[in-house]
């Protein structure tokens, strides 16, 4: 018998970058991968919420993970893009959006070999993190969605209810 799990067995990620890092979400909840595109931007928001986008006629809060990760923010470029989740976050799934400097692919790690964080050496707080895998021979970040967000579901609830309605550019209609 080999000591490496099923293939069949692992769960698949979309592995994004930010900053000098490679961080990870679950492929269920990712609905579509988008461009860097402008955004309806929210009076009295926290730095990290970016803005409002439109997909597919819903109103999609938009989070920047450098910013909500304690980061500097950074100028979008080419490769930037916008990932939006359909994720069950504080008792109820919403759709996020959540920029990132590169998206890399969607990559299996292996569930079992999942690491708890570590303790010390580490930038970001350990309660957003589900664990740490393997991708090649690089350490790979994964995300607790739920944790990472809890605090913010009702800020993400709210920003969407007071919205504006939004053409397909973003821009208030």
């Amino acid at each position: 018998m080999s000591a490496h799990a099923d293939p069949a067995d692992d769960t698949q990620y979309v592995t994004l970058g930010i900053d000098r890092e490679v961080f990870a979400v679950p492929v269920e909840v990712v609905l579509e991968i988008l461009d860097m595109r402008p955004m309806f931007r929210i009076p009295e928001a926290p730095a990290y919420l970016a803005g409002l986008i439109d997909v597919r006629g819903r109103a999609v809060p938009v989070i920047d993970l450098r910013v909500r990760l304690g980061l500097p923010p950074v100028p979008p470029d080419d490769a930037t893009r916008i990932v939006v989740l359909q994720a069950p976050i504080g008792g109820r799934v919403l759709f996020i959006g959540l920029v990132a400097e590169r998206v890399f692919e969607v990559a299996p790690l292996d569930e079992g070999g999942l690491e708890p964080p570590p303790e010390i050496g580490i930038r970001w707080r350990t309660a957003h993190i589900r664990g740490v895998g393997r991708r090649g021979d690089s350490f790979v970040v994964v995300f607790n969605l739920e944790r990472l967000f809890a605090s913010d579901a009702e800020l993400l609830g709210e920003a969407i209810s007071a919205a504006p309605a939004l053409d397909p550019e973003g821009a208030v209609a």
